[in-house]
């Protein structure tokens, strides 16, 4: 099925390859095989006469004129002809000889032949030398530069030598030559036109070709910027049948089993539903919607296609997290400002605050209950600036440079970072994610920080030997996912169903130790990411926290 995908809407190259491909070795085949076009006309006109002449004279029901001066030369240059044309319609067949050579060939035994035919008729009184200038014409058409007017000389010379030997044997008046002259003039005016024809016809040519080449690499470029956006793109005719798909598209939707000519409804429902709504009310908002049950909130867009808008329809799917990154965004700017100028007001009374809890404690006339008190002050102070630390940090965090990345290598190196800071056997984890070569979209260092949190909230909340336990990171590529995805299960005491609403709020907490801003933290990192963080309950207890990265792929040798 990817296979079929790919075969419909791979692109071809990358934008650079597109620059330094030669239109010639792209063309398509009918394009290369246009030389060999005015060759094979020429040649079944040429087997025409010589067959047409040949039937003519054994025959007995042409024209009189012909072999009249010699019946002996005209029978063997006429069947001679037959033969030589039959033998440049086999090298055509091969190919082989170069065109060019073949072309030359042809106009050539032409010259030679005509002109003997000419001669045996009587002269260039029966006008069989129009059958001359019509090869020149032909040979100027074929050939480059100014070889027509080679021909056209040789031609000539040929005319005038046939006359003048007929002249000299006495078959002939010398009264010919004035015939002889113009015919050969008129096989140089002949040969000027087809020159100039022919230097319009490569001219054109040489334009058209530049166009093809044009459009080849527009449509190049087209396919390629296409298939690679983040925007899901899916054109349906106006019965809603699929016509093209690209795989940011395929990807968001759970890679369906798309195929050209199949019913959107059959891969999509959840899609069709949106594409009938939009039609009965052309309404800009169609609202949200997921392809699967667990797959990403998508946000389509629907443009009509042909004058009429009812010949076929673009859909834009989005995945929501983009509308979820921008408002982060925003969020994210209001919060700098806020802690900007609250946070040096906060922290120097704070810090006066711990600074004298210190020196009491200093002090050696105090009660159990004062230090107990101070005590109680110390760690409230480390946390209330814990909590400014923290708020800080999202205020200053730096933009997310996300990159594509394998997610199982990154995983291994991340699980013995794990062992190595909570103390915990290697047996304490697994990872399981499937295809093993699968592709991810994020921030390396932010993407730490989300599993970080997760990982100390997994480590914090569990009750007994912490050697017991259990960390599992479970992902890869799915149909119901739509894209790559990443779970976190562990086996604790899980998250009460009254709570799970409130956990990625700032400053929830169910621990008294706990800022309530690690799974905040997770979160707003999650969605600059481009990427969906959500709790799923597990139904044998535990917890798991589920990871959607932006579409992107497995490597294709596993796909």
């Amino acid at each position: 099925m990817r296979r079929s995908i790919n075969h419909l809407y791979r692109w071809r190259a990358a934008v650079s390859e597109v620059g330094r491909a030669s239109w010639w070795h792209d063309a398509p085949i009918a394009i290369k095989g246009n030389v060999w076009t005015i060759p094979r006309l020429f040649f079944g006109y040429r087997l025409l006469i010589a067959t047409l002449l040949c039937l003519a004279f054994f025959g007995h029901w042409g024209p009189t004129f012909l072999g009249q001066h010699s019946p002996s030369l005209f029978a063997v240059t006429a069947a001679l002809y037959l033969g030589l044309v039959g033998t440049s319609g086999l090298l055509l067949l091969r190919r082989a000889p170069a065109v060019n050579l073949q072309s030359g060939l042809m106009v050539t035994v032409d010259i030679v032949c005509i002109t003997l035919l000419l001669y045996a008729s009587g002269g260039v009184q029966t006008g069989l030398g129009m059958l001359i200038a019509i090869s020149i014409a032909t040979g100027g058409l074929m050939l480059p530069g100014r070889i027509a007017l080679l021909f056209a000389a040789l031609s000539t010379l040929a005319v005038l030598s046939q006359q003048t030997i007929a002249t000299l044997s006495g078959d002939l008046p010398v009264s010919g030559y004035p015939q002889a002259g113009m015919l050969g003039f008129a096989f140089f005016a002949i040969a000027t036109l087809a020159l100039v024809l022919s230097q319009r016809a490569s001219r054109s040519e040489a334009v058209i070709s530049q166009q093809r080449l044009d459009l080849a690499n527009l449509e190049q470029l087209n396919d390629y910027v296409i298939q690679h956006m983040q925007t899901g793109i899916l054109v349906v005719d106006g019965d809603n049948r699929l016509r093209l798909i690209n795989d940011a598209a395929w990807y968001l939707l759970g890679m369906p089993d798309a195929k050209s000519d199949r019913p959107i409804r059959q891969f999509c429902p959840p899609l069709a539903e949106k594409l009938e709504q939009w039609k009965n009310r052309r309404s800009s908002d169609s609202g949200s919607f997921r392809p699967t049950s667990d797959g990403r909130e998508l946000k389509p867009g629907f443009s009509p296609l042909g004058e009429s808008g009812n010949e076929g329809t673009v859909i834009f799917v989005e995945d929501e997290a983009l509308v979820t990154q921008q408002a982060q965004q925003m969020k994210l700017a209001s919060l700098g400002r806020l802690t900007a100028s609250i946070a040096h007001e906060i922290r120097n009374p704070l810090g006066a605050i711990g600074h004298a809890g210190q020196l009491l404690q200093e002090s050696e006339q105090l009660s159990p209950p004062d230090k107990r008190l101070l005590e109680i002050i110390a760690t409230n102070t480390h946390r209330v600036n814990e909590i400014i630390e923290n708020v800080l940090q999202l205020s200053r965090r730096h933009q997310s440079r996300p990159e594509e990345f394998l997610l199982r290598d990154w995983l291994l190196e991340f699980v013995q970072e794990c062992i190595d800071y909570h103390q915990l056997p290697a047996e304490s984890f697994s990872i399981a994610i499937d295809p093993t070569a699968t592709l991810v979209f994020a921030d390396r260092s932010q993407l730490r920080q989300i599993l970080s949190n997760l990982c100390e909230n997994s480590v914090r909340h569990f009750h007994g030997d912490p050697t017991a336990l259990k960390l599992a990171f479970k992902g890869g590529i799915t149909r119901a996912s739509g894209g790559p995805f990443l779970d976190l299960t562990d086996n604790g005491p899980g998250i009460d169903p009254e709570l799970r609403k409130q956990i990625f709020e700032p400053f929830f907490t169910t621990n008294t130790k706990g800022t309530g801003l690690g799974l905040y933290i997770a979160r707003e990192l999650s969605e600059s990411n481009r990427m969906r963080l959500e709790y799923l309950p597990l139904e044998g207890g535990g917890s798991c926290f589920r990871m959607n990265f932006p579409g992107t792929r497995a490597r294709r040798s596993e796909t």
